[in-house]
């Protein structure tokens, strides 16, 4: 006699609740979201490409206050005045193409980036899905293009640790951050190839956006601790009594079989199919910990700790350290020392290293040899630091290193929003306005992000914990030592990560 097995899925609520109305509006009103989108790429245009044809802002400039920083009284005048004879109108175009260079910079690194980071972490991955530039063009032309297979080498699972690692390194070569001839070319660059690819591959589909965008890991990452997301009922899913046709998911899921955020873009399309899929509320651990979400990736731990904690940390601190700075000082002495002079040598290319002479900025092969050295030791050191002691504690506690990986995502998302929202700082202090909250608030931030990982960490811990066990000894006493030691290693990676931020909020 055969007994069957009968896996069951929780039933969705019948009632709508709010969230599952909102996700049925997005479903209805695709047109709506698709004006929005077409809004932003507009937006996105215009904040990338534009300033990359103006000059570079005068040293004084500023955006909000009354001082333009033109190179005179005379020019500060008209820059609130306004045009007073014919020869006061070259001075007041450049005190406004100043403005709208440091405008474009403040909304783009000090505004659009660290918030998205942020939405993420709060509403899933609903900035791909509906409003990312990228997006929308990529399934546009997809959509009108030759619709060809997607190839073998473009489904390698790990283009997101390396478009995300050589994407961050070489902004920081040529100073994407302070440069809008510099992010034209990171970015629209990204954007062609978004758009190259979409109409090469699939049939309406976002493939750029599943395979090679260089943020699509890091966002699946950040979307596992949202509160909100697109739940699958799997047994009203089968038991719905009518033939429906496929849902048109543009990241290319399988939407009966979605079990977490982490690949959603979240653009609404599937709600309410079969009466199966609602947009609901969780619990922000929930797919950490294993109640629901997809089992993480190899390539998903290494972009974790290699690339989130290890080249994002060394990619925005390598400004404010003193320790890269007499670093490099003692290399010119060494290679002075011993007459080679050509690593002094400026750069040859702004697109190669950063050279922008009229703004006094002009780095040397010395200057890029150390940022790849500092960014590199980065990776190595605090990466593999975390690497390390995760998997040590992992096989104490006998679970998968990649899952106890996963709780260090709060940390890493919150760190993310830090090193971001640097750029924001800069712009506010160069206008002048009081940042007394700062300290306080970077704390908080940093804290809360310390303390979550922790407790996510523990939990996993403490579940996993004694399932290794040797015999002749009891069960219970060797659960609670390689908890409590496994614990004390866990430690350890957030240690590491908040001491490092600590250096640069509160000691450099």
């Amino acid at each position: 006699m055969h007994t069957a097995t009968i896996t069951l899925y929780p039933r969705l609520p019948r009632r709508r609740t709010r969230l599952a109305r909102l996700g049925d509006w997005m479903a209805r009103h695709r047109r709506a979201i698709l004006a929005v989108q077409w809004v932003i790429v507009l937006f996105y245009l215009v904040l990338v490409a534009l300033p990359a044809f103006l000059p570079h802002p005068h040293p004084e400039a500023r955006l909000f206050s009354s001082d333009f920083g033109a190179a005179s009284a005379i020019d500060r005048t008209l820059c609130t005045t306004g045009v007073q004879t014919p020869t006061d109108k070259a001075a007041y175009l450049a005190c406004w193409q100043d403005r709208l260079v440091l405008l474009a910079q403040y909304l783009f690194w000090g505004v659009w980036w660290p918030f998205v980071i942020l939405s993420i972490m709060l509403m899933g991955r609903v900035w791909c899905g509906v409003l990312c530039p990228e997006g929308a063009l990529t399934e546009f032309a997809s959509r009108h293009g030759r619709g060809g297979a997607i190839p073998r080498w473009m489904r390698w699972g790990g283009w997101p640790v390396v478009a995300f690692i050589l994407t961050t390194v070489y902004g920081q070569l040529v100073s994407v951050y302070d440069y809008p001839q510099a992010a034209l070319l990171i970015l629209g660059g990204s954007t062609v190839a978004a758009v190259a690819v979409g109409w090469l591959y699939g049939k309406g589909k976002r493939v750029w956006c599943r395979f090679l965008c260089p943020v699509s890991g890091v966002f699946a990452l950040l979307a596992r601790i949202a509160p909100i997301h697109f739940k699958v009922d799997r047994a009203a899913w089968d038991e719905h009594p009518l033939r429906t046709t496929a849902v048109d998911c543009a990241p290319l899921l399988d939407v009966k079989h979605l079990k977490g955020g982490a690949q959603c873009h979240a653009c609404g399309r599937c709600s309410g199919h079969r009466d199966a899929v609602v947009l609901a509320a969780r619990s922000p651990n929930a797919e950490i910990l294993g109640a629901g979400g997809d089992t993480p990736r190899t390539g998903d731990a290494v972009l974790l700790l290699f690339g989130m904690l290890g080249v994002a940390m060394g990619a925005f601190l390598w400004t404010v350290s003193p320790w890269f700075v007499r670093g490099k000082q003692a290399a010119a002495e060494w290679l002075v020392a011993r007459d080679i002079f050509w690593p002094l040598a400026d750069s040859p290319a702004w697109w190669l290293l950063t050279s922008h002479p009229e703004a006094g900025d002009v780095f040397s092969w010395l200057d890029g040899a150390a940022i790849l050295v500092w960014i590199a030791a980065s990776a190595l050191l605090l990466g593999g630091l975390c690497w390390l002691a995760v998997r040590a504690a992992a096989r104490l506690a006998g679970i998968d290193w990649r899952r106890l990986a996963l709780g260090l995502v709060p940390l890493a998302g919150i760190g993310l929003f830090l090193g971001l929202s640097m750029m924001s700082v800069t712009h506010l202090r160069a206008e002048g306005l009081p940042l007394g909250w700062l300290p306080g608030l970077r704390g908080i931030l940093l804290g809360v992000g310390l303390l979550w990982s922790a407790w996510l960490g523990g939990q996993l811990i403490t579940v996993g914990a004694g399932s290794l066990c040797v015999p002749g000894i009891p069960l219970r006493g060797q659960a609670t030592a390689a908890r409590m030691l496994a614990g004390l290693i866990w430690l350890l990676p957030l240690g590491a990560v908040g001491g490092t931020w600590i250096l640069a909020f509160y000691v450099w």
